[in-house]
């Protein structure tokens, strides 16, 4: 059985350089998109074996669109292939059910391993992955648990996009109501009251690009 696979990343020559890679390896690229949420609405229409996400994409990021996918294509399952190795965003996709980790670092037969594995249902952490774990497991390293929800954490990511809270709305499918509620939950929870204050934790929380 051919594997097949979705790619979302926000940059088209990173994404016709997967595609190329893949294609070598015997995978099939089925689809692929420039943010979250053109993954997410991919994925439910052509339900592929794996998808791979970039960690930080506009609209949605790429751990909030695989725990999209997952809820709504269980048998698909999600690698982030990004260039963040803290364990605070390690740590944050296996919480989230998050099957594969690869730094964008690590060579194209890596990736080409990973896909593999996850498809079978297995758990792929590249090696420099494996070293942030060990070294936060060594320091007894506790990262907290996002005090956000998943809709709060996509107000968040949007608020520092610069939309307003009619475009939030818009762009969640919500009433404005509902999203400036959203909105004020937030700020309340991170104790945080100004947008630019906002747009910094949205980028130390990876949501955005600095």
């Amino acid at each position: 059985m051919t594997v097949q696979v979705l790619l979302a990343d926000d940059h088209p020559i990173v994404r016709e350089g997967l595609k190329a890679v893949l294609g070598r390896q015997g995978f099939k690229v089925v689809g692929d998109a420039s943010d979250g949420r053109a993954a997410v609405r991919l994925a439910q229409k052509l339900r592929p074996h794996v998808v791979i996400l970039d960690l930080v994409m506009p609209g949605l990021n790429g751990l909030d669109a695989a725990i999209e996918i997952q809820k709504t294509c269980p048998s698909t399952n999600a690698i982030l292939l990004t260039m963040h190795d803290e364990d605070q965003y390690v740590l944050q996709a296996l919480r989230a059910g998050i099957r594969g980790y690869i730094l964008k670092t690590q060579a194209p037969e890596d990736l080409a391993h990973a896909v593999r594995e996850v498809s079978r249902g297995k758990l792929y952490l590249g090696p420099g992955v494996w070293q942030t774990l060990a070294q936060a497991s060594l320091a007894k390293t506790v990262v907290p648990r996002n005090p956000l929800t998943r809709r709060e954490r996509q107000v968040l990511q949007l608020i520092a996009e610069g939309e307003t809270t009619k475009e939030i709305a818009v762009s969640l499918g919500i009433a404005p109501k509902t999203a400036e509620r959203h909105r004020s939950r937030l700020m309340e929870k991170l104790g945080i009251h100004a947008t630019a204050g906002l747009v910094r934790y949205a980028i130390r929380e990876g949501l955005i690009q600095p």
